[in-house]
């Protein structure tokens, strides 16, 4: 199933036809305030705050047979961009659960990402099950047939040439691991499920979405109960407009710890919090450190 991108574990298909647009479905290739166009290399408005959603395809990740590895990687890719991951769905390898998991995302967010069920057998479903969402037909697309009839040659095979299937109307993405592209549906894209393939196709779009400043994140780590400080931190995000602070406890040694996350886009804002923090943990004689315990 996942011999040149990654498979779904099987499941029933069932929902709209690939010709139908239902209720309510989002258009991929709409702009929403400020977002990209397809195929367009376009700039960003560094004040607008971009957001993204990833949709994890796959029975195989539900049932705790995999483990996801592609959210972490996606929202430290995205953060580069000067794009927010804000929203991540699980989704069964269901065409109904599919398409509405991404339509949804579409209307919230100026991006969506899909992860999984674009290989080459019978129950990789989502090319199928995203057609039908945007209301678009299935077809092969000439560049991909050609890199995968290139890639096999004489071992080509219509299995094979499934991975070539796509929304009308798409882009492909380049995969330089296997060949095998992802594709861009607008403000779409559909990638791999296996973490290689999917990290390499991020790779190639690099600086190609429309985004925002990057986040900055600095952290002060301090052997302290978290309930200790929970005012002190409070009173912080309070004072630094445009600054994120979040805490993480943790058990070690015997003893408990916490770890503050502070981030922001703006570093000057971010290095004046980093200062007062340390400060009021000081003053309530508690010792921290830059970086995390």
């Amino acid at each position: 199933m996942a011999e040149m991108q990654s498979g779904s574990a099987a499941g029933a298909a069932n929902g709209n036809s690939a010709g139908e647009t239902p209720a309510g479905a989002a258009n991929a290739g709409e702009t929403p305030a400020g977002a990209a166009n397809a195929g367009e290399t376009p700039s960003g408005d560094a004040d607008k705050v971009w957001t993204a959603a990833l949709v994890i395809i796959g029975d195989e990740i539900l049932s705790g047979r995999t483990q996801d590895a592609n959210l972490a990687y996606l929202a430290r890719w995205l953060n580069i961009q000067g794009i927010r991951l804000k929203e991540a769905r699980v989704v069964s390898d269901d065409m109904q659960a599919i398409g509405e998991a991404v339509n949804a995302c579409l209307a919230a967010h100026d991006y969506v990402f899909t992860t999984g069920g674009i290989g080459p057998t019978h129950d990789d479903i989502t090319v199928d099950a995203v057609a039908a969402a945007l209301g678009r037909p299935v077809v092969h697309h000439p560049e991909a047939v050609e890199v995968l009839t290139r890639y096999y040659g004489d071992r080509i095979t219509e299995a094979r040439l499934r991975m070539a299937r796509v929304p009308e109307g798409s882009d492909l993405i380049e995969n330089p691991e296997t060949g095998a592209p992802g594709i861009r549906c607008g403000r779409l894209f559909i990638m791999a499920g296996v973490p290689k393939i999917t990290q390499g196709m991020l790779r190639g779009l690099d600086g190609k979405l429309a985004g925002g400043r990057p986040v900055i994140a600095r952290a002060i780590g301090a052997w302290t109960q978290e309930s200790r400080v929970a005012d002190l931190l409070g009173s912080i995000q309070k004072a630094h407009e445009g600054v994120q602070v979040g805490s993480y406890p943790f058990w070690r040694e015997g003893k408990g710890g916490a770890n503050f996350v502070l981030r922001s886009v703006d570093e000057s804002r971010l290095d004046a919090a980093i200062e007062a923090l340390k400060a009021a943990l000081a003053a309530e004689g508690i010792e921290s450190q830059e970086g995390e315990i």
